[in-house]
């Protein structure tokens, strides 16, 4: 592996050239022909030899850093932080420091691939506005008045979808705008309390948010009532994907079907937590929500469009501090549904499994194994897609969906 592409990171890229003068920092990068130090200021420059006191080693073997370099690398290769998750990649030194600049260290490597033809501009031609109405929804539930917004396109069967962590319904911004989808299913996506323009309750400046099994089903089941929903068909992603078995376990009859995409009874935390024991996503010294981003980078495949993955990494750059947190001890613990009895919970209400091959969080292995228990009438992994499949890939998501939605709308 030559890491001297690295030096022509910077070229044409006045965002990352803004970024690396306030990085300031060298590592130290072993498992190429030779080791090598990486200096990041106002250029990036590329030593022979190891530096004495490097801010942190990455250390891979030759083939690991083959792998990663390809156009499209294979499922576990496709980040820095995939590749320490799986165990690929190992970081020493100060963790903190590469936790700070994970999102700035992934698009620097990137320079170790071959370069991806540019992107076209986006062309609209004449003025469009777009079908989807938002507006805001005055409610209250667990004795607390809330006010939530929510975005709608469509009529028909009710389609309520449910946004992962740390994001909002932007994520459902291509169903919204499908006529073919549209045409038959009023789709609503809402931003749960405290997420996008849903605004937290009062007194939200004392409390310590975190998402529990309670509330986020609570929540859901409120805002389907205000909203007057009958037999709704309630599709989640990630948290998501996790409440709709929890909604399904506890409210099976009030929906016509669940959706779950990248739905596991828990996630994979990975080989290395340090990341996430270190708290990088909510104190002082990190800037939270570009470390959520970069967390969250490492689940989106390679073949996403860039447009689209990038959008998808904004929402996570612009959510409430430790509000992404907050919903991963959902996501994390009080939400582990291992130990409940799901056997059979695809009679209690019809369950559709749909997981992109690239996610190393709900990897197609734990979805396949949640089929098997529930005995959900569908399960199906998603060629060249990651953990944001209706966000990073949704032309593509389409054709996964629209199948599950025909059966579903004659059911």
């Amino acid at each position: 592996m030559d890491f001297s592409h690295l030096v022509a990171a910077l070229d044409g890229n006045a965002a990352l050239q803004r970024r690396a003068r306030l990085a300031e920092l060298s590592f130290d990068v072993l498992g190429g022909t030779e080791p090598v130090t990486v200096r990041v200021g106002e250029r990036i420059s590329v030593e022979k030899a190891a530096a004495a006191n490097p801010a942190f080693t990455l250390t891979a073997s030759p083939a690991t850093w083959a792998e990663f370099a390809k156009a499209v690398p294979a499922v576990g290769f496709q980040s820095l932080v995939a590749m320490q998750r799986v165990g690929h990649l190992k970081v020493d030194g100060d963790v903190l420091a590469w936790g700070r600049h994970m999102l700035f260290l992934e698009q620097i490597f990137a320079a170790l691939r071959p370069a991806a033809p540019l992107p076209q501009s986006a062309v609209v031609g004449e003025p469009i506005i777009e079908p989807i109405v938002g507006r805001y929804l005055r409610l209250d539930f667990n004795g607390r008045p809330h006010r939530l917004y929510f975005e709608e396109a469509g009529q028909g069967i009710p389609l309520l979808c449910l946004h992962t962590a740390g994001a909002d319904g932007r994520q459902y911004r291509a169903l919204l705008n499908d006529p073919s989808i549209t045409a038959r299913f009023r789709v609503i996506a809402f931003d749960l309390p405290w997420h996008g323009k849903s605004s937290p309750p009062s007194g939200f400046e004392t409390e310590a948010y975190q998402l529990t099994t309670q509330l986020y089903v609570d929540t859901v089941m409120a805002v389907s009532r205000a909203l007057g929903l009958a037999r709704p068909v309630v599709m989640g992603c990630s948290i998501g994907g996790r409440a709709v078995l929890h909604l399904a376990l506890r409210h099976g009859s009030h929906f016509r079907a669940a959706i779950g995409l990248q739905s596991a009874t828990h996630a994979d935390g990975g080989a290395d937590t340090r990341l996430r024991d270190l708290n990088v996503l909510f104190r002082p010294d990190v800037h939270g929500q570009e470390a959520a981003a970069g967390t969250v980078a490492c689940l989106i495949a390679p073949t996403s469009p860039r447009s689209d993955k990038w959008e998808t990494l904004w929402h996570y750059m612009q959510g409430g501090p430790s509000v992404f947190l907050g919903d991963l001890h959902y996501y994390f613990s009080d939400g582990d549904l291992r130990n409940a009895d799901l056997a059979g919970l695809d009679g209690k209400c019809p369950l559709y499994l749909l997981t992109g091959e690239y996610d190393l969080s709900a990897t197609p292995e734990l979805t396949a194994e949640l089929a098997r228990v529930t005995g959900a009438r569908h399960f199906e992994v998603m060629r060249g897609m990651g953990h944001f499949p209706m966000s990073e890939s949704p032309h593509e998501f389409r054709r996964y969906l629209t199948p599950l939605l025909d059966r579903i709308a004659v059911n």
